[in-house]
């Protein structure tokens, strides 16, 4: 856009608070969006793969690399003895993650060796040709097999205490104790891990990575490279789908092309296939509930008792985190007067799992909805009704404070769920499918209603903060940059919005560039539902410290008051004259005025003290809630969503477009999680489920046929969040509970909806059929 039309055309509205297009949308559907697969390639570029282990557990007795070195194109084989720095990419500093096993391997597909070859085919060719003798060692795979051979934990458990569940679990009337087994989740975004290495002078790397936290590929690049950070620039302009996939899993790639790209002085890519990408990166964790719930006869939760197992892997990665994660979203929206909730993450020889989309709070909300079911068929009542029963009250109810000892004190619960429950007619929808399941002999119906409550921060308060840096040229067009990462979400636009509204122009002024650790240092992960939080408040902080200066220069050089200068759209009105944007701006370069600024910004009020399991973990919470409505056929355990009604909270949208986006998605990924995405071992430790053909992921024709979508527009955020804004990544992904939910109804009609069906996730056509024979049985 040239100068002229920067001058003449209309902020419409205000860039925030607006339905505007993702700024790469039309570049997704074009096909022109350039991800690192797409950059053209250097000269000289080489090209890696990996020779990975065929054995769960064993000791590595010897390794014949020589045919792998004479293979057509090979140009070296690297091993950890090529490594300068440390062998270890572990994300927690544990070291308990080896970069290249060199004696034991402890997974299935556990990289050894790597191959550096003129192409990639060459070099996944010539790394099968390794001739690897090994002694096998005991191996477990599951969560069971673990605790039956006493595994270890992989991190220190987390325990949280409210009340004196030990004594009061005993005195209600009714008391139910049962098991839940919540299967994990593969990632599966369209873009698989990549990393590019450009090497430099001295121990310069310019690194390219598919990643959604730089600065931990640029540390753990450098840690295993031996050199200093600043040695070290990391670069992601977008990625194909993160899901948390991309926290911590790209440092490996990343690294190896490090050591190969400095040891032959070449720029070397490494793009594993879906095959090898879904065998050796992290899911999201499996868990085992085990609950034990005291109630009253009107099924009000008087004392929970909870041990949430999972299975973690082979090294530490973000399960720490991750489980204690499960624990804060242990209670999802109900108050618990009495309540004892523990992890148990435990050592797996599996791939480790990491850090997904709710980062541990799916799990922990799913157990918590079983127990709201257990109660419902226990009292012979509506779920939704024992749902109501047990939410958290409004401050001065004593009903507010969670098992973490936070308050809980913006709950918008019931008004949102009153809402969606009149507005999708859901009692009457729900008798007329009790009165259908009664006449139909094949076809059940289902329904539910379920909320969502998510804790939004960090839970590492460290990590709760963000750098940016904007920089307005002499033409008054800007250049914006902050360690969020792109991945389809909307971050970029997002933030670009966020500075367009500070200075009041269109947003097509607003470049936004690669995000990079050369720009921006220290950043966090784009994570935890707290990309536009952070970053959009950081650049804020950027733009409004060049808007002082502007306003400064304005008033001293038009000689009026402060107060009398005010931005309009692509105009400043200084007095009684209106000035273009951009000549506002060139004046004020003239003028020597510095129109570049740093931004920063950190979650104010949050502290965590695990040990005690006390503190204010969350600076606010986001809440929805969802109406799911199935069909299943008892016969073979098939099923359809038939309807989806949801009204989610995102406080004041920033760009409801992109926000009704990221619910419809995380909502048909969440029904994937629970209903056909099954991650199966066999008894060698091999992943079968590692490719399409496998693992079946939601399609289009999956999704509900009628599919309603709502924002509640009419919530704001108490706390000052960017535009009184709330998160919307992780969030909505826990409405999918509803279909899990529903389904659950279908299958008890068999039995009179006597009996809680107790379905495990993923709640597969065979356990649906499963069950249903289950109950016939005890109908009979």
């Amino acid at each position: 856009m040239d100068k002229s039309s920067f001058d003449t055309q209309p902020v419409i509205n205000g860039p925030m608070h607006t339905s505007l297009q993702h700024d790469s949308a039309h570049k997704h559907v074009t096909g022109s969006a350039e991800y690192i697969d797409d950059i053209p390639e250097p000269a000289g570029l080489l090209h890696g793969g990996l020779g990975l282990s065929d054995r769960a557990h064993a000791q590595i007795v010897s390794i014949d690399l020589d045919a792998v070195k004479t293979a057509p194109g090979v140009v070296a084989v690297i091993t950890a003895a090529d490594i300068p720095g440390f062998n270890d990419v572990a994300s927690t500093g544990q070291r308990d993650e080896p970069l290249l096993a060199t004696d034991l391997v402890q997974f299935h597909g556990q990289p050894i060796f790597a191959v550096i070859a003129e192409t990639r085919d060459q070099a996944r060719r010539a790394a099968r040709l390794a001739k690897i003798e090994y002694r096998d060692l005991p191996h477990w795979t599951d969560i069971d097999s673990a605790r039956d051979n006493g595994a270890p934990l992989v991190v220190e458990p987390m325990v949280l205490k409210r009340g004196d569940p030990e004594t009061e679990i005993g005195k209600p009337p009714l008391r139910i104790q049962g098991s839940m087994v919540i299967g994990g989740q593969e990632h599966f975004y369209l873009e698989s891990h990549i990393a590019l290495v450009i090497p430099g002078e001295d121990d310069d790397l310019v690194v390219w990575s598919s990643t959604q936290h730089p600065s931990e590929v640029q540390h753990m690049v450098a840690h295993v490279m031996g050199c200093p950070q600043h040695a070290v620039e990391v670069k992601t302009r977008r990625m194909g789908g993160g899901f948390g996939g991309k926290e911590t899993q790209g440092n490996q790639f990343a690294a190896l092309a490090a050591v190969a790209a400095k040891k032959l002085n070449r720029a070397v890519k490494f793009r594993p296939d879906r095959d090898e990408d879904m065998a050796m990166t992290g899911k999201r964790h499996d868990f085992r509930v085990d609950y034990d719930v005291a109630f009253d006869e009107e099924g009000r939760i008087h004392a929970v008792d909870t041990l949430y197992a999972a299975r973690c892997g082979f090294s530490a990665d973000l399960s720490g985190p991750v489980t204690d994660r499960a624990l804060f979203h242990a209670d999802s929206s109900y108050f618990y007067p009495h309540v004892h909730l523990a992890s148990q993450p435990l050592k797996t020889h599996t791939v480790s799992n990491t850090a997904f989309r709710g980062f541990g709070g799916p799990q922990g909300m799913l157990g918590a909805e079983r127990i709201i079911e257990e109660i419902a068929y226990a009292v012979g009542r509506d779920p939704l009704d024992i749902r109501k029963l047990n939410f958290y009250g409004e401050p001065g109810s004593g009903r507010t404070l969670t098992p973490y000892h936070q308050e809980v004190e913006d709950n918008i619960l019931m008004r949102l769920v009153e809402e969606l429950e009149a507005n999708s007619d859901y009692r009457a929808r729900r008798q007329a499918i009790i009165d259908f399941n009664a006449n139909s002999p094949v076809i059940r119906r289902g329904i539910a209603l379920t909320p969502v409550k998510f804790g939004i921060s960090f839970t590492m308060t460290a990590y709760n903060q963000a750098g940016a840096l904007v920089h307005i040229y002499q033409d008054g067009s800007i250049h914006l940059n902050h360690g969020g990462t792109e991945m389809g979400q909307g971050l970029y636009t997002k933030v670009a919005q966020v500075v367009a509204d500070a200075f009041q122009v269109d947003i097509d002024r607003v470049k936004i560039t690669a995000t990079t650790t050369g720009k921006v240092p220290n950043t966090s992960a784009t994570a935890a539902s707290s990309g536009t939080d952070l970053n959009g408040m950081a650049a804020y902080d950027a733009a409004r410290q060049i808007k002082e200066r502007l306003v400064d220069f304005a008033s001293r050089q038009w000689k009026v008051d402060k107060a009398q200068v005010e931005f309009l759209p692509n105009r400043v009105r200084v007095g009684d004259d209106i000035v273009p944007f951009d000549t506002l701006v060139r004046a004020a370069y003239y003028d020597r005025v510095q129109l570049s600024a740093a931004g920063f910004y950190k979650t104010p009020d949050i502290h965590w003290d695990r040990k005690a399991g006390k503190g204010r973990p969350f600076y606010y919470f986001a809440y929805g809630a969802a109406v799911s409505e199935v069909a299943i056929d008892t016969l073979t355990g098939e099923y359809m969503v038939e309807r989806a009604d949801i009204l989610h909270d995102v406080g004041r949208s920033l760009n409801p477009a992109l926000d009704i986006g990221q619910i419809e998605g995380a909502f048909v990924q969440g029904m994937g999680w629970l209903t056909t995405e099954e991650l199966w071992w066999d008894d060698k430790g091999r992943l079968r489920t590692h490719a399409p053909s496998t693992y079946k992921i939601p399609l289009a024709s999956d999704r509900p046929k009628i599919f309603n979508v709502k924002l509640a527009d009419w919530s704001e955020n108490r706390e000052p969040t960017i535009g009184r804004s709330k998160a919307v990544g992780e969030p909505p992904f826990m409405l999918a509970i509803s279909v899990l939910e529903a389904i659950s109804m279908a299958v008890a009609s068999v039995a009179d909806y006597a009996v809680c069906p107790r379905l495990d996730s993923p709640a597969t056509p065979e356990r649906v059929l499963m069950a249903v024979e289950r109950l016939k049985t005890l109908g009979e």
